[in-house]
Formats: C-alpha cells, sequence, structure tokens
C-alpha cells in the first residue's frame, strides 16, 4: 500500500508539472487580489467616477498650495502684490524662478498628475461595461480636466510633452511640443467635451458642466488667436437661459450689511443652490470633510500680521487689538501684501465702484485693546498706522474673509461663552485663518471679460466695451468708453472684478505681460523699517514663461527635454 501511494502521489506531482508546463504564461500572468490597479479597480460606473473624483480635487493642491519656496505661486510675484518683509529674500525672479524652485515641480508635476489620471480613464473607459450616459458624462469630465491641465501648463511653462493614452511603462524619451500645438490638444479635448456633458442646470453643485467647458474653450481660443471662435463659445455661456450676473442681492446673509458684489461672497453664496446664477465651477469645501478640497488659507497668508501691532498713546504702548477675531479672517501672517496699484491706481478714477466699498475691502478698523489708551480710536484715520510695517497694516480684502470661522474655533470664557471684543468681533484660536467655504473657479463675469478680449483682438473696441460695461454697471462703476478698450485695459477690470480670485500668474502669462507689469506696478515698497525690491526690479522679458523643471530635464535621459530660453 505505501509504496502503491508514493508512486501515485509522484504520477500526480509529474502531471501537474506537465500542465504547469504547458500553461507557462497563464501560470506566470499576474492576477493581483490583495491590491488596487487599473485591471481591477475600473470596472464600474462608479469606479471611473471615483478616478474622475482625483481629478476634481487637483486644481485644489495646485492654487492653494503655500511653502517658504512659494514666491512664485500662482497669485504674488504679479500686479497683484509681493512678498511682504518677513519673506522679501522671495521678491527677486533672479533668486527664486529658477529651475530647481519647488513650486515649479509642484505645478508640473500636479498638471501631469491630472493629464496622466485623465488619459488612464479615457483609455479603459471605451471598453468598460457601462451605460452609455455615464459613459459620455465621465468621459466629458476626463477630457476637461486634460484641457484644463495642458492650458495650466502652456500658460506657463509653453510646450510641453503632449500624449494622450495611459502610459504603462516607464518613459524617458518626452520631448516637447509647441505651445501652440499644447493649445491646441487642450481645444481638441474642450470641443468634444462640449458635445458630452450636461447642461449647468442638470447638474450637482461643483460638477464639470457644458457652461464651464465653453468658458474654458473661449480662453484657449483666444490663445490660439481664433478670435470668432472665442467669442462664439463665451456668448454660448452668456446666452445660456439659466446664466445670469447677479445684480440683486442674495443668499443666506441678506440680514447683514453688504452689497451684491459682496453676496457673492459670502458663505453659503458660491453654488447655483444658493440662488446664484453667476457661479459657473466652484471648488466644493465641506468643513472636516477630507475628500473636500483641502482648506485654502487665504487670510493666513493674504491678511495683515495685525495681532503684532503696537500702539502708544499717554506714553504707555501695547497691542492695538485684543487679539484674532473672525470678522478679520483669524490669525494671519502676511505672506502677500497688494501692491498700491490694485488697492489705490485702478479706482482712483472712479472711488464710487461697487468693488471697493466698505463691505468689500475694509482700510480701517477701531482698536479694540481696552488696556491702550487709544481704545476707540481709529487705526489708519486717527494717524496710528503710520507706524506699522508693511507687513502689519493694509487693506483687508473681504472676499477672503467675511467672517464665518467655525465655531470650533471661537475662544470661550470659563462658561462657554464666546469672548468678544467691545466691538462685537469673535476672538478665534491661531487655527482659525480660513475662509472655510467653497472657491470660485469661474463665473460668469470673467466670462464677459473673455469675450471683450476676443473683441480687443478683433479690434472690434465698441463690443469689447459694452461687455466690459456689463460687468461695470452691475458695480455702479463709470461706464467704459470703446476708445479705452486695449489688452491691458482688460486686464486692470480683470483686476477690478477678479482681485484675489484668479490665479493671476495664468493669465499675466498667457498674455506674455508678466514681465512689463510687474516693471510697472510692482517694483519696490517702503515701509518704517526700510525700501524694499519687488519683483519688477528682477524681471526679465523671458520669465514671461517658466523654466522647465530641472529634475524633469535630469531624468529623461532619452531624449532632449529642452530648457526654456534664459534659463540655465
Amino acid at each position: 500500500m505505501k509504496k502503491t501511494f508514493k508512486i501515485t502521489g509522484l504520477l500526480s506531482l509529474i502531471t501537474l508539472f506537465t500542465l504547469m508546463s504547458c500553461n507557462e504564461n497563464e501560470f506566470l500572468t499576474e492576477e493581483p487580489l490583495a491590491i488596487y490597479t487599473a485591471e481591477n479597480s475600473l470596472v464600474t460606473a462608479s469606479d471611473f467616477q471615483a478616478a474622475v473624483n482625483m481629478l476634481y480635487r487637483r486644481p485644489g493642491d495646485i492654487f492653494i498650495y503655500s511653502t517658504d519656496d512659494g514666491f512664485f505661486s500662482l497669485y504674488h510675484g504679479t500686479d497683484l502684490g509681493y512678498c511682504t518683509a518677513a519673506f522679501d529674500r522671495l521678491n527677486t525672479y533672479a533668486a527664486t524662478m529658477v529651475p530647481e524652485n519647488a513650486l515649479l515641480n509642484h505645478v508640473w508635476n500636479n498638471s501631469f498628475f491630472m493629464v496622466n489620471q485623465a488619459n488612464l480613464i479615457l483609455t479603459r473607459i471605451s471598453n468598460a461595461d457601462i451605460p452609455e450616459v455615464d459613459k459620455n458624462v465621465l468621459r466629458g469630465e476626463a477630457l476637461f480636466f486634460r484641457a484644463f491641465a495642458y492650458r495650466i501648463l502652456a500658460n506657463l511653462f509653453g510646450g510641453v510633452p503632449l500624449y494622450s493614452e495611459e502610459i504603462t511603462a516607464p518613459r524617458r524619451d518626452f520631448v516637447r511640443s509647441s505651445r501652440t500645438e499644447t493649445y491646441t490638444q487642450a481645444k481638441k479635448d474642450l470641443e468634444e467635451a462640449v458635445s458630452l456633458l450636461k447642461n449647468i442646470d442638470a447638474i450637482k453643485d461643483g460638477k464639470i458642466s457644458k457652461q464651464m467647458a465653453q468658458h474654458l474653450l473661449s480662453e484657449i481660443y483666444i490663445a490660439l488667436g481664433e478670435f470668432d471662435n472665442a467669442i462664439t463659445a463665451a456668448s454660448a455661456v452668456i446666452d445660456y437661459p439659466a446664466m445670469e450676473l447677479m445684480t440683486e442681492r442674495f443668499g443666506s446673509k441678506l440680514e447683514q450689511p453688504g452689497d451684491v458684489y459682496s453676496d457673492l461672497f459670502k458663505t453659503g453664496n458660491q453654488n447655483r443652490s444658493s440662488g446664484n446664477k453667476e457661479s459657473l465651477w466652484i471648488m466644493q469645501y465641506d468643513y472636516l470633510n477630507p475628500a473636500s478640497m483641502r482648506n485654502d488659507s487665504w487670510p493666513w497668508k493674504f491678511n495683515p500680521f495685525y495681532q503684532n501691532i503696537n500702539v502708544t498713546a499717554g506714553g504707555k504702548t501695547t497691542t492695538a487689538f485684543r487679539g484674532v477675531t473672525a470678522e478679520k479672517g483669524g490669525r494671519s501672517i502676511a505672506w502677500m501684501h497688494p501692491t498700491d496699484y490694485v488697492m489705490f491706481g485702478i479706482w482712483e478714477d472712479d472711488p464710487n465702484d461697487m468693488r471697493i466699498s466698505e463691505h468689500n475691502i475694509i482700510r480701517d478698523f477701531k482698536i479694540d485693546n481696552p488696556a491702550s489708551l487709544a481704545f476707540g480710536k481709529w487705526f489708519v484715520a486717527d494717524g496710528y498706522s503710520e507706524k506699522a510695517t508693511a507687513r502689519q497694516w493694509f487693506p483687508f480684502v473681504m472676499k477672503k474673509v467675511m467672517g464665518d470661522i467655525p465655531e470650533d474655533y471661537w475662544q470661550r470664557d470659563a462658561n462657554g461663552n464666546p469672548l468678544l471684543t467691545a466691538f462685537g468681533e469673535h476672538l478665534v484660536t491661531n487655527n482659525g485663518n480660513s475662509t472655510f467655504r467653497d472657491m470660485y473657479m469661474f463665473r460668469l463675469a470673467e466670462t464677459y471679460l473673455l469675450r471683450a478680449e476676443a473683441y480687443v483682438g478683433k479690434n472690434n473696441k465698441v463690443a469689447a466695451a459694452a461687455d466690459i460695461n456689463v460687468i461695470r454697471a452691475r458695480a455702479n462703476a463709470k461706464p467704459a468708453v470703446s476708445s479705452e478698450m486695449d489688452l491691458d485695459y482688460i486686464l486692470d477690470e480683470r483686476l477690478r472684478e477678479l482681485y484675489y480670485e484668479e490665479p493671476r500668474m495664468l493669465t499675466l502669462c498667457r498674455t506674455e505681460k508678466l514681465a512689463e507689469r510687474n516693471r510697472k506696478y510692482n517694483y519696490s515698497y517702503t515701509d518704517i523699517t526700510g525700501t524694499y525690491e519687488c519683483a519688477g526690479t528682477s524681471i526679465q522679458d523671458y520669465h514671461n514663461l517658466w523654466p522647465i523643471p530641472y529634475s524633469e530635464i535630469e531624468r529623461n535621459t532619452e531624449a532632449v527635454l529642452e530648457q526654456n530660453p534664459g534659463y540655465n
């Protein structure tokens, strides 16, 4: 019996190995059971939606980025603002706009993440067994984000590597396309996306719609010099029945003092469900929800360092303010100071423009520290601001504040009651330093500005002025005249309407105006500590394009990834 068992067992082993050798390829094929791969995680419609959701999150990672190397974010280092004394080492393009800069890698890598993720979805969705209607929407969203990524890359870097298929093996042979070819790829993606996406009134808040794609397509057409197409794309958005520029007060804070422009930025008023028919693309933020857009910490970066101001009155020196308050945006470190041009110059002929009303830009506060002999006096009007540094005091841009810091961050007394200043402001902890609300990416006012820019490109100044005046009429501003219409006027009006809102660097690089307008409006500033140079004193014309990150050039060993002119 034992011998029979051994012989039978040996025959079984021989048979097993024979079968294995006959099906070697099948045996060696990996079948991952405990890890996610594209093969087993992109099957159902919900799988593909989860993949698309990663695309929705990535723009926030680009536009909210901050680091000590973050001078060249997408906002400061432009005609919008400069770094204050604490960060003045970052105020030089010669030292900071170099191929090794961390921000360049951040923008490049996150943009190409969107390209790669979109390619993964687009490559695999055609064979997915899901309803055609779902497939079309998912494909349209992926195409939109790929175009959005290539738009960022083309605006900032010029021509970049183009590829439209999933990459399944390491590649070190990328070559650059031209800037025109990069825009053309974005155009092609958006034209298809427009045919696939649903209208804005048929989707949930925050989702990508046909009108969002048409808005972005208008900008791409302008970049390609296709002004008639740009006008047609923008007009499709402007004329869509569900779109409307907000001209009357609306939303969740009607009981508070304000105007229609301030209502656009109050918490809860960004999405269309609030009645805001002007909104196009809103990045969603949900407090304590890690899956939403991460907190933007705008007041922390771009409000004055007001908590550190000392005042002397009656021979006694104290802090001017009792602490950081929700109504002033919470704790801030004043990373960016707005240029004089954006705070004063663009408004000098029209002080009644609603966009600089006391509800939108606050230029003075009462001293609220009861220990100060200056208590109750105005910090600016009564002359105390003259001894503050540029970092400590400048106007508060309320579209990034609005006072809605969650109660979790309120300071409280021993009985749990909120601590208030003598003027009713809520004292908050140092962690209360963000807007805690949804963030505009596109809104209809910008669509009008894009169409006006396209009309300027066609030298149709009358039509350009008409579009500008739709926006200016809402703001109770003086009408523009057609003789004023040129690209610089459009850029000025974008500052007036979209200050602290548009990623300014993208616009100035696209229009090749970054160097010119930095030299003109962002050259230096002086406060009680001295005079400091800003971006305009070091910027060169070649800085209108960012350098290709050196790490990308270095790792691309099988082809030459050419650097932009002017950079080593």
